[in-house]
């Protein structure tokens, strides 16, 4: 866990980030297609996470640092396909770092060092809860894998799922859009980041 300045606060309600980094969402994306298909959604993220930190909410980042020099594990022809052109990925690299509008000096950055999503055999559901959060505001990539498996693991460890549909993204377009209609609405609440904004405008 890596917070910056400042113990963040929290009123039960976070963002968590999965994947907003340089490597997948900049431009030397290792996923250029997701990349070119998501290619709006930094600022949609950044008006998400300017709000929520107004609004006294918890911004967490989840990144993905490399395997500290060892090898992929596990059976999925992704790890195969990633596997060199994230070799050199490890803490501190350009690759890993969170895109420079999306993050704030109290935000805090979980980083992880295997798997293909964030919520498995990490810290981060434990590091929710510490905080008292009950609802979580799913943003990232991708809708294709890590947001879906994300999602589940969420609600079933009791975390309020919502997802604004212009903070997520996956490739191509048009089936991101299946996978929230079909796949993220019977976990959770589908919105989008004015509606948001909105809500948590009229609670200040």
């Amino acid at each position: 866990m890596t917070p910056a300045t400042g113990r963040p606060s929290t009123d039960g309600i976070a963002v968590v980030c999965v994947e907003c980094q340089n490597g997948v969402l900049g431009p030397d994306s290792v996923l250029p297609a997701l990349a070119a298909d998501s290619a709006g959604l930094v600022e949609s993220l950044r008006q998400l996470l300017d709000a929520a930190r107004a609004s006294g909410h918890l911004v967490v980042h989840a990144t993905y640092e490399g395997t500290l020099g060892g090898t992929h594990t596990g059976t999925a022809r992704l790890w195969r396909a990633l596997g060199p052109a994230t070799a050199g990925w490890a803490p501190g690299k350009a690759e890993t770092q969170v895109v420079p509008e999306l993050l704030a000096a109290d935000d805090l950055v979980l980083p992880r060092h295997h798997g293909l999503f964030p919520t498995m055999d990490s810290e981060l559901l434990p590091v929710l809860k510490g905080f008292g959060v009950h609802t979580v505001i799913l943003a990232g990539v991708s809708l294709n894998l890590a947001l879906p498996i994300t999602a589940g693991h969420l609600t079933q460890a009791g975390f309020h799922l919502v997802v604004p549909r212009d903070a997520v993204g996956g490739t191509p377009a048009e089936y991101g859009n299946q996978v929230l209609d079909n796949t993220i609405a019977v976990l959770g609440r589908i919105t989008t980041v004015a509606k948001l904004i909105t809500e948590w405008a009229a609670t200040d």
